[in-house]
């Protein structure tokens, strides 16, 4: 059973600056809310995925969840900002695209959905104009808007909210004393509200009491998601021996460049005890160093049977980094990660998402295409 404030470390001292960056941030919205700051709605459908915490809540993932969704139906756009791109300004990926040109989680995305338009442009408002005007993606039926809940520049017809099951965003304090990046009650912006990460013995009682905490209002709806990884996948095909099943007397070193690494050192472990974990930051560029340092650690595991297990989002780092050595390759395998809803609440999501998108015009013939 969940526990009020599990995993949640609020640093008392820093809540009078807590107190003045909240004044700052309440200020903002109010102007969003009054008009005096504008807000633009477009007319195709705009699905936006986000949170108001500090940290990995499980957008990637759920965003994807929504391509597998849509993407047989319509004709989908991701717009990101990009986060750690090299370049400016609006970018489409193609082809040629590499990581650094629109950063590492729109990367995955246009390499894992090749039939999908997948843009970055930190000025959201400028980026959905470009998506429907220029000649090459003006067949966009939808956009979803990875990680652009606070960006309110844009009015999106649907707001997802995620919210991390063991850091609540009811539980939790404003930066800098806690990890919000708003006060809690905008929340209530969003039409849907998801806790992710879900434990698998989640109790029935468990339910209730998250749902009585967040307090959400009539409009609101609430599901609760889970991860459910896939297989292991040879980052390099190539020089790898295939996929393998795991028999539990594999010594493991798991990298990550995540901000919320437990769920999945957990996952690892169900699979063999012997697992070392090699920690960067979220979004971690990897540098010449860090590289030696896997080579490093993975040498110093003993026996035959040895892998480097990755994410996805560390993967796109990694698999085209000139410093990475050539004998690392083959042990080198990647677990992908999905999420699926708890209590049967499925098809209830599937379609509120599909109704939602079938209210514009041109979507309306969305259950015959």
């Amino acid at each position: 059973m969940r526990t009020e404030g599990d995993l949640i470390k609020i640093n008392d001292w820093l809540l009078p600056l807590s107190w003045i960056y909240g004044s700052i941030v309440r200020f903002r919205n109010w102007l969003f809310d009054i008009g005096l700051k504008k807000s633009r709605d477009f007319s195709i459908p705009v699905i936006s995925v986000g949170n108001i915490t500090v940290g990995g809540s499980g957008k990637t993932p759920h965003v994807e969840y929504l391509i597998r969704l849509l993407h047989d139906k319509v004709k989908i756009a991701v717009l990101s900002r990009g986060y750690k791109r090299k370049s400016h300004g609006y970018v489409l990926a193609d082809e040629n695209t590499e990581m650094s040109d629109i950063g590492d989680e729109p990367f995955q995305m246009h390499q894992k959905f090749s039939d999908i338009y997948v843009a970055v442009d930190v000025k959201r408002v400028r980026g959905i104009n470009n998506l429907q005007s220029n000649e090459e993606t003006k067949d966009v039926d939808v956009v979803l808007l990875d990680d652009a809940f606070q960006h309110r520049h844009v009015k999106a017809g649907m707001n997802i909210l995620l919210t991390d099951y063991h850091r609540l965003l009811c539980d939790d304090a404003l930066l800098p004393a806690g990890r919000l990046r708003e006060p809690a009650c905008g929340k209530n912006r969003a039409q849907i509200v998801i806790v992710t990460k879900c434990p698998d013995d989640i109790k029935p009682i468990d339910f209730n009491i998250i749902t009585k905490r967040l307090n959400l209002y009539p409009y609101q709806q609430l599901y609760f998601s889970r991860f459910r990884y896939g297989s292991l996948m040879p980052l390099f095909p190539e020089k790898a021996k295939g996929r393998i099943t795991c028999t539990g007397d594999e010594q493991v070193l798991l990298v990550t460049g995540i901000a919320s690494p437990a769920p999945l050192v957990e996952e690892v472990k169900s699979y063999t005890p012997s697992v070392s974990l090699l920690e960067f930051g979220d979004h971690h560029d990897f540098g010449e160093k860090d590289l030696l340092l896997i080579e490093k650690q993975f040498n110093q595991l003993k026996g035959d049977n040895r892998l480097i297990i990755t994410t996805e989002k560390d993967a796109t780092r990694l698999k085209n980094h000139p410093n990475l050595n050539e004998t690392l390759k083959p042990y080198i395998y990647v677990l992908p990660i999905e999420i699926e809803f708890l209590q049967n609440q499925q098809y209830i999501f599937n379609q509120n998402i599909i109704g939602y998108v079938r209210t514009y015009s041109r979507n309306r013939s969305l259950s015959e295409r």
